[in-house]
């Protein structure tokens, strides 16, 4: 599985954070059909750079709301993990643990990067815009936080207008 602009993106099945870690919930790209999904992809939970992302994105929950668009954040970090981020952050929105990287890989944000002259492989940040269809209509990638969340609610607003 690999996704590309304008092409369906094949369902997916992920743990997500709205069960609880004893009997976590599992949320597939088909639970979203008829409405418009943004999947961003960040590095770590808790740092500051994807906390403020995560932020941005909860700040503008109810306007992509009211364009029928769902948020979902992915990570690679522990259901745990991502349950203590979201609540101690109040993200109105779900969080996927993706551990063995298999929804990183199928969109292809898993990169060499470099910190402090190590080289390791990570997520490099970077969202995607679904359509109400199940197709992708817009990818980010490389994303600078400082008004992303802005850029992709504009997008939204403009796929919702088209449809």
């Amino acid at each position: 599985m690999s996704v590309s602009l304008h092409h369906p993106v094949d369902d997916f099945t992920a743990t997500a954070t709205h069960g609880d870690s004893a009997d976590p919930a599992s949320v597939r790209l088909s639970d979203f059909s008829g409405k418009q999904l943004v999947i961003y992809f960040y590095p770590k939970d808790s740092t500051p750079g994807c906390t403020t992302e995560g932020l941005d994105f909860a700040a503008l929950h109810d306007q992509f709301s009211a364009t029928n668009t769902v948020i979902l954040g992915v990570s690679r970090d522990t259901l745990k993990r991502h349950q203590n981020f979201k609540a101690k952050q109040q993200f109105p929105f779900e969080l996927i643990s993706d551990p063995d990287e298999t929804l990183c890989k199928a969109f292809d944000v898993i990169k060499l990067k470099k910190l402090y002259g190590k080289e390791h492989l990570g997520i490099e940040r970077s969202t995607f815009l679904i359509d109400s269809e199940g197709k992708l209509a817009q990818e980010w990638r490389k994303v600078k936080v400082k008004g992303h969340a802005e850029e992709v609610l504009a997008a939204a607003q403009q796929l919702a207008d088209q449809s």
